[in-house]
């Protein structure tokens, strides 16, 4: 047999890690400290390591001081009445000698039992003087070390122990979170509001910014007045406090933690811009058809409550049509698959982002606007290009996370007859006109436009419109476009988001529930 002991200790099983494993009083007590002993701000797997190590500190001292009651059961040695033994096997626990018998097994020949009483009361029996191997059996003089690799559980069940940590922070009042770090409110460093009063100059200096909080700080730590606190925890105490003024963004991408001020973002970030305001319609989601459903899918509206399934989140380009609200406003819809490529964190509403345009490598300022729903920062790329309403535009994943390419299916212009928008009085009329393009598109939700002034004259009156008379008014236009005197699901809505924002599904449900409407066949409608 080799020389290793078998302890069997309750955290060498995966369950001590995972089902049983539950944060408790005494350790919130030992991480408490340790933010008092070091005045660092740690990370949740930082927290879980130290977590880690201490509950394996714990086990072994205990263990240590088992073993101090007596010797530690061996079935090679002899044990006598009276005597006190420690079972590895049984936790460590300790039990006394209370009687012994001669053991009769052929197989094992001649041996002893012992008969032992433990604590609780049990009485059990176990083999001793015994000459044949045994793996409880031990070589090494020194049987206490442990053999376990804090990393190791980490990697095994680091997850598992870190949700529920993070969980019982939640309970505690005294403890912050920011940038991915934990500290207790009560040990933070005082920052005053000149500090902040600074941090607010600073930025101003930068155009709004935007800063990390150790930039804002290397600008300002000559009038810190407490010069004995830890370097890192006055930044993070900064952070803090920057969080809790109204002035002040945390706008970095994830894992970076960047400041900008608010009142130097630009409107439509601040703002959402009205061509992207969607005021809920009630709809029956039962007088959507199979047909109208992929209709919906093959959209992508960001707005229309699909969950796409997680393989998307694999996907490292997404492309969208682009309709008239994010076309008139320079943004880019969030859709359910295009959420994934941008990195967004959690705590932070606004986000600022680079986009790079693939057709020339240039970098163009971009802000994601989580909540809302969009991206800003692309109507110079869409002037630049002459994207049109209906363009194919594509997003990549850049090498770099805080960055995205941005593309479209570019090509050599071309003569196409396409349908013209034009407002006329209170009304949106459409004509068929041949216009140069120079990008691929969706031929059934391409729209020309001249009069971006008329259509927001348009879009301010019909902004409470009920949706069904909005279609009513369109659709006879659309028709008198079309051979088939029809109109396709795609094309309605993409000219219904010409005068309202609106997704696919309450058009499509009116289109059902409103006898005005006729169906004709697959996806085309007209008037009843």
């Amino acid at each position: 047999m080799g020389s290793r002991t078998v302890m069997l200790r309750p955290t060498e099983s995966e369950t001590y890690w995972t089902d049983d494993f539950q944060v408790t009083g005494d350790d919130i007590e030992y991480l408490f400290n340790l933010f008092l002993d070091t005045e660092t701000p740690l990370s949740l797997r930082d927290l879980t390591v130290k977590l880690i190590e201490s509950r394996l500190v714990q086990e072994q001292n205990r263990i240590e001081r088992q073993i101090q009651q007596g010797d530690i059961f061996q079935p090679k040695n002899s044990y006598a009445v009276g005597q006190h033994v420690v079972f590895s096997a049984l936790d460590f626990h300790v039990g006394e000698v209370i009687g012994k018998r001669t053991g009769n097994n052929p197989d094992y020949g001649d041996f002893e039992v012992i008969k032992v009483k433990f604590d609780d009361g049990v009485i059990r029996e176990f083999a001793s003087d015994l000459a044949t191997a045994h793996v409880l059996n031990i070589d090494d003089e020194n049987p206490l070390l442990s053999s376990q690799d804090p990393n190791t559980i980490l990697r095994q069940h680091g997850r598992a122990i870190a949700k529920k940590l993070k969980t019982r922070f939640g309970e505690e009042d005294d403890l912050v979170y920011l940038g991915g770090r934990w500290f207790l409110k009560s040990l933070l460093a005082d920052v005053e509001i000149g500090h902040l009063h600074l941090a607010e100059a600073v930025l101003f200096t930068l155009n709004g910014g935007p800063l990390t909080t150790e930039g804002i700080y290397e600008q300002i730590k000559e009038v810190w007045k407490d010069g004995n606190v830890n370097p890192r925890l006055r930044i993070f105490s900064l952070d803090y406090a920057l969080q809790r003024d109204s002035r002040f963004d945390e706008v970095g991408p994830a894992g970076q933690v960047l400041w900008f001020l608010h009142e130097m973002e630009p409107e439509a970030v601040k703002k959402v811009p009205l061509p992207l305001q969607y005021e809920p319609i009630p709809y029956s989601n039962a007088h959507i058809t199979d047909e109208m459903y992929e209709t919906i899918l093959d959209i992508d509206d960001e707005l229309s409550p699909i969950e796409f399934e997680d393989e998307n989140e694999d996907e490292d380009e997404v492309e969208i049509t682009l309709t008239y609200p994010y076309r008139r406003t320079g943004t880019l819809p969030l859709t359910a698959r295009l959420q994934h490529l941008f990195p967004t964190a959690f705590e932070t509403t606004r986000i600022k982002t680079t986009l790079v345009d693939e057709q020339t490598g240039e970098e163009i300022p971009g802000w994601v606007v989580r909540e809302q729903g969009y991206v800003y920062g692309l109507e110079e790329f869409y002037r630049k290009y002459q994207i049109p309403i209906g363009a194919y535009v594509t997003v990549r994943r850049h090498e770099d996370p805080s960055k995205l390419i941005i593309d479209f299916r570019n090509r050599r212009p071309r003569t196409e007859n396409i349908r013209l928008a034009r407002p006329e009085g209170n009304l949106l009329k459409f004509e068929n006109h041949k216009r140069s393009i120079g990008a691929e598109y969706d031929d059934l939700m391409i729209f020309g436009i001249e009069d971006l002034a008329g259509l927001d004259v348009l879009w301010q009156r019909y902004r409470q419109t009920p949706i069904a008379e909005i279609m009513r008014r369109l659709i006879p236009e659309l028709v008198r476009l079309s051979p088939q005197q029809s109109v396709h699901l795609k094309t309605l809505y993409s000219a219904v988001n010409l005068l309202r924002r609106c997704p696919p599904s309450p058009i499509f449900a009116t289109l059902v529930e409103n006898p005005d409407f006729a169906h004709v066949a697959g996806p085309y409608w007209r008037m009843a």
